[in-house]
């Protein structure tokens, strides 16, 4: 066993390098590139940096030979092959960055009619150093070439790595994964910082690379850890990948099955089948990858499917609900294997043919001595076999479920019902969801009509009846392996969801009541309902299907976070300072104007961004287009016809039309509300109040700013103001894209979307006295997982955070990660202020990132 420290000159003689099958992917992100490269450049040409632990197996010549045409090397010129252990994701960016170099000094206008034997880098030609760390050709014919590290043969990172990092000619297609992304980010991410380095160094910019070359080679150093034959491989790679950049479950479960493979004994399940299961294996898990990263631009979670995968295979308990992966680590260890379970077998008989006559009692006595007693394995190679094919098998449905109109396994109606399912938010459905679509024996009826069910389901239940998030997941975790294993009739399991959905109605209603006149009271009416969107699109589609006219946009258009999409127009105003608003509604007291602007009657979703350019334009110049561009409702989605052809905007109108969409609701979703409860979700009683109306209002200059009365608005406008001075002072800063992408807005919060699972950033000036950035989770499960990676966020982050800060529900839960008195309002401050937000953001996204989460920041 070697143990020593050598650079990468030294590491790369006489040996032979692959990635085994057990690995995971290159999974270095932006942050972990970030900090090798600035460890590089700055460090000091006459000193040494220690990189961290490279752990090498030797391997012998029966483990190598999937390694085909490239084994010429080991045979012929000595080479040692050797399996990397740990340390695959520095080696694979050294590797990558010296290619990028490599390139990079080809490429420059004094070389480009040279041969790799003319140009130099260090004090090396480039043909020594591709033959040295990228690449030989055999001779004589140099036909075949052998890359000196990679992936083995069966992993879609080797051609990835051979044809798109290394530029190999090649004429077909090359798979892409999520891992593969990640090549070809870091692949770019250095060609591009190699560039700038050249051109900021001017006169001096080829020696700055060479120095980046000789640095790279020779001054980062590993602590080379050589494993012995007897050594637990397997074993070691867990235990050494649990350290820095945790594997994934998936990743830690693919390991522990290949290594069980090699536990059994020889005379029960010999080398052929053992190979031939680790190839089902690796099938499987290459299977599972591309699935899971199909759509390049929103990859899925390995965590999610695997969890998922449990509920559907075996057999859900609550009680370890959260324990997933300790159960299937625990169902697939050594231990099932080396502990041997007693089975009572009869042994194998020829067929007899005989004309005796045997009394009953002799039968039996026969048949007890022909029963024996034998050891087998608890877990049998079967057990392993089933479990991966099915794994595999699965990957395609849950890819479905999350892009439904992409899928050959759903017809349009389908499509349609599940792609609903994906705009309400499916939740703890998607493995029944799994479940169905897996089961080709079932009609397209009976999918439809649970596909209903389930989204009746979790409008009612949740979107109105604001019920605890886990609200039935275990009994429909339990429902997706019955469906699975064929145990319960699928129709039978759609009747029982509709009736427990009808039995739920009372109580959902209830809390919708009571929700929404909270709403009322706090001022913003029904714009603060979290399913006004998924209500106003599903209303969209149904003058769509009336009209047989589809002008509307996609569901990935109708969202609230991006420009140019739908936003939510209030008909009425805000903050009504035009002379047609304060005339119209001139009979009513502020307050109830505020109640009339929230009204669901009152909103309206616009299908392009053009609500900033309406405001305070009368009922009149909203309706129609502009010839400036600007578009007005009866240009725009079937809504906004329909309010088009309205000829005032008056209460009235408003009443009426919160009305029609509270009825449009009950036959939607089949519930019904009392008269007492539509009156209170209606909200505006006091429209047919009979009251007096006023004489008309003078009118007058349109730029005359609100009675005194609307003081009560002046906050608001200084919220807004601040966060549009934020938007432009990110803008100036280059970050409109990331942090402040949203639109800003008069409330006291601003919310930055980052693209992770269950939970977003928030910052707020609460009472315009302090700044604070605030973590704000989905649900519970998502808190946990947060939790768990507590100690690695806080480090990385560089300070603690606030863990207990959750709603009166239990559902949502936040996490306040920095806090600090400040004077938001004054224009004077707000510089600090906004510098204040934005290295904030950068040390949570980094500290998440470093601790694993997946993050999207860019718009």
């Amino acid at each position: 066993m070697a143990n020593e420290l050598q650079s990468l000159s030294q590491l790369f003689q006489n040996r032979l390098f692959r990635i085994p099958d057990y690995q995971r992917g290159y999974a270095w992100l932006q942050q972990q590139l970030v900090d090798f490269w600035d460890d590089l450049v700055n460090l000091h040409p006459d000193r040494y940096h220690y990189t961290g632990l490279l752990s090498l197996k030797l391997l012998k010549s029966q483990e190598t030979l999937s390694w085909g045409e490239d084994l010429w090397l080991v045979v012929n010129n000595g080479y040692k092959p050797c399996h990397i252990v740990d340390g695959q994701q520095r080696i694979t960016t050294f590797v990558i960055l010296l290619n990028e170099i490599v390139g990079f000094v080809r490429g420059l206008d004094e070389n480009k009619d040279k041969s790799d034997k003319e140009i130099t880098l260090g004090d090396e030609t480039v043909e020594e150093i591709v033959s040295k760390y990228i690449c030989q050709k055999r001779l004589p014919r140099r036909i075949i070439t052998t890359y000196l590290f990679g992936y083995e043969v069966d992993n879609p990172s080797a051609e990835y790595m051979k044809y798109k990092v290394f530029d190999e000619q090649y004429a077909g297609a090359v798979n892409e994964t999520y891992y593969t992304k990640n090549l070809k980010f870091a692949k770019n991410f250095f060609a591009e910082n190699i560039n700038k380095l050249y051109e900021k160094s001017g006169e001096g910019g080829l020696e700055e690379v060479n120095t980046l070359y000789k640095k790279l080679t020779q001054r980062l150093m590993f602590n080379l850890h050589e494993i012995d034959d007897d050594y637990d491989v397997f074993v070691a790679f867990e235990t050494m990948n649990n350290r820095g950049k945790r594997l994934t479950n998936l990743e830690l479960l693919k390991n522990r099955l290949i290594y069980l493979t090699t536990l059994y004994d020889d005379d029960v399940f010999d080398e052929k089948d053992k190979s031939a299961l680790r190839k089902k294996i690796n099938d499987a898990w290459k299977e599972v990858y591309y699935q899971l990263g199909r759509n390049k631009s929103v990859p899925l979670s390995d965590d999610d499917f695997l969890r998922a995968h449990w509920i559907i295979y075996f057999r859900y308990s609550r009680k370890r609900g959260d324990d997933y992966i300790k159960f299937l680590l625990n169902k697939f260890s050594s231990k099932g294997i080396f502990e041997k379970a007693p089975v009572l077998v009869e042994s194998e008989v020829g067929p007899v043919i005989s004309d005796d006559v045997t009394d009953s009692d002799d039968i039996e006595a026969a048949e007890a001595e022909e029963q024996e007693i034998i050891e087998v394995f608890k877990l049998q190679p079967k057990e392993i076999e089933d479990y991966v094919n099915s794994l595999k098998d699965m990957a395609k449905y849950w890819y479905d479920t999350y892009f439904p109109s992409e899928s050959v396994n759903l017809n349009p109606e389908e499509q349609k019902r599940a792609e609903r399912l994906n705009r309400i938010g499916i939740g703890h459905f998607r493995p029944l969801v799994t479940a169905v679509i897996s089961r080709r024996d079932i009609s397209v009826s009976s999918r439809v009509k649970i596909f209903e069910a389930i989204e009746r389901f979790i409008f009612i239940v949740f979107r109105l009846g604001n019920f605890n998030a886990s609200y039935g997941s275990s009994d429909y975790y339990r429902a997706a392996r019955q469906v699975y294993v064929k145990e319960t009739d699928v129709d039978e399991l759609c009747k029982e969801i509709y009736n427990r959905t009808t039995n739920d109605i009372d109580f959902a209603t209830q809390n919708f009541v009571a929700r929404i006149e909270k709403y009322y009271s706090t001022g913003n009416g029904y714009y603060d309902w979290n399913s006004l969107r998924y209500f106003f699109y599903e209303y969209e589609a149904k003058l769509v299907e009336k009209n047989n006219i589809d002008r509307f946009c996609t569901w990935s258009m109708f969202t609230k976070s991006e420009k140019d999409k739908v936003s939510i127009e209030h008909i009425l105003p805000q903050t009504p300072t035009k002379y047609y608003w304060r005339n119209m509604f001139r009979q009513f007291k502020n307050s109830e104007i505020n109640m009339l602007s929230g009204a669901l009657g009152n909103l309206l979703p616009l299908s392009q961004s053009v609500n900033s350019a309406l405001q305070n334009d009368s009922f009149e110049d909203k309706k129609h287009s502009k010839t400036t561009g600007r578009r007005g409702y009866e240009n725009g989605s079937h809504s906004e016809i329909e309010v088009s052809k309205m000829q005032d905007w008056t209460a009235f109108e408003i009443y009426s039309r919160t009305e029609k969409l509270l009825v449009f609701m009950q036959e939607r979703w089949n519930l019904q509300f009392n008269e007492e409860q539509l009156e209170k979700l209606i909200g505006i009683s006091f429209v047919k109040d009979g009251r007096e109306i006023p004489e008309e209002l003078e009118e007058v200059s349109s730029n005359v700013p609100e009675s005194e009365e609307r003081t009560e608005d002046s906050g608001d406008d200084q919220k807004l103001q601040f966060w549009t001075a934020f938007a432009k002072y990110a803008e100036k800063h280059g970050r409109s894209t990331d942090i402040a992408k949203q639109k800003p807005s008069n409330r006291t919060y601003y919310d930055v979307h980052i693209g992770a699972h269950g939970y977003h950033l928030f910052f707020s000036i609460p009472y315009g006295k302090r700044i604070k950035m605030v973590i704000y989770t989905y649900n519970t499960e998502t808190f946990d997982r947060l939790k768990e990676l507590k100690k690695q966020i806080e480090t990385e982050f560089g300070e603690s955070l606030n863990w207990e800060c959750s709603k009166p529900t239990g559902t949502t839960r936040s996490i306040v990660i920095a806090e600090e008195k400040a004077d938001d309002f004054n224009p004077t401050e707000q510089p600090k202020i906004f510098d204040w937000i934005i290295d904030h953001f950068d040390r949570i996204t980094t500290a998440l990132s470093m601790a694993g989460e997946r993050l999207n920041m860019r718009g």
